[in-house]
């Protein structure tokens, strides 16, 4: 696997600087070379050759220049050899030959559109994310993969994908981690599989929420109509526990205050009546006795 190493580049005013004086002595030792061959009718072959070469530096050195933003870094390479990678914002020159590949170091957002995958149980679920990234090494995101958002946005479905099969929705075995349910511990999971399984392309991972879960249409009315039942049976076992508790606490009460003095069977009577009231969806309406206790 490739490693990232900095690289030391020169100041770019500095150079631009040098750049001028040396332009502007190639012009000047050819002027004045031409000059003096014309007086003396001899050309004189060492100064106008320096001209040349003072000249041609000129001109290839602006090549060598680059300006980096914050966030923002350059590869450097050499003939097909690694150089380094510069990273400092600002204006630089480098060796002109160089070829100069800029690498965005910024954060990004992956938006991985929704997929429809089976959970834990078979289930089939509708799922999406968004993950956000960075480069971090430089050298591993060009060198060790061939595109690295394309090996990103591929990496990101199949880690999702893998994720969506190892948790069930919901409704999970005791302490079961379900997608649903527990989200933190989902979000950790899927960025701790990103984190490992982007390490190749020299990619961080910063961030990695579910944006979207639901059951797939064919199944969704189903699991409405499942939850609905849940949903049922858990407020009527709520309204058993509280009707019971209140029953007894009424015979607990005439018993105590003695009030009035019940068999078994008028007690058995009157805890059905009870719970008629406090269970029955409607408004109960009741028949009042006129008469006597056991009329």
């Amino acid at each position: 696997m490739s490693r990232e190493r900095e690289t030391r580049s020169l100041n770019g005013w500095l150079m631009l600087v040098i750049n001028i004086v040396v332009i502007a002595s190639g012009i000047w030792l050819l002027i004045t070379t031409i000059i003096n061959a014309e007086k003396n009718q001899v050309m004189a072959w060492v100064p106008f050759t320096i001209s040349i070469v003072l000249l041609i530096a000129g001109g290839v050195m602006p090549n060598g220049f680059f300006t980096l933003q914050p966030n923002e870094g350059r590869v450097l390479i050499l003939f097909g050899s690694y150089c380094g990678t510069a990273r400092y914002s600002g204006f630089h020159w480098t060796n002109p030959l160089n070829t100069k590949a800029k690498v965005s170091l910024r954060a990004r957002n992956l938006n991985v559109e929704k997929l429809k995958v089976n959970d834990k149980r078979g289930n089939p679920i509708e799922i999406a994310a968004v993950i956000v990234w960075r480069v971090q090494d430089t050298a591993q995101a060009l060198f060790d993969v061939d595109n690295y958002t394309d090996y990103v946005r591929l990496q990101s479905e199949t880690a999702l994908r893998h994720l969506a099969s190892s948790y069930a929705y919901d409704h999970g075995e005791e302490h079961e981690i379900t997608l649903r349910s527990a989200t933190d511990e989902v979000a950790a999971a899927l960025q701790k599989e990103l984190t490992d399984r982007l390490a190749k392309a020299g990619v961080a991972v910063d961030e990695a929420r579910l944006t979207h879960l639901a059951y797939a249409p064919e199944i969704a009315g189903a699991m409405l109509r499942r939850q609905q039942a849940e949903a049922i049976i858990a407020a009527r076992q709520k309204i058993v526990q509280g009707a019971v508790s209140m029953v007894e606490m009424a015979l607990s009460e005439l018993l105590r205050r003695q009030v009035v003095t019940l068999d078994e069977e008028r007690k058995a009577a009157m805890v059905s009546n009870l719970l008629v009231v406090l269970c029955g969806e409607t408004e109960a309406h009741p028949v009042i006795n006129t008469g006597t206790l056991y009329t």
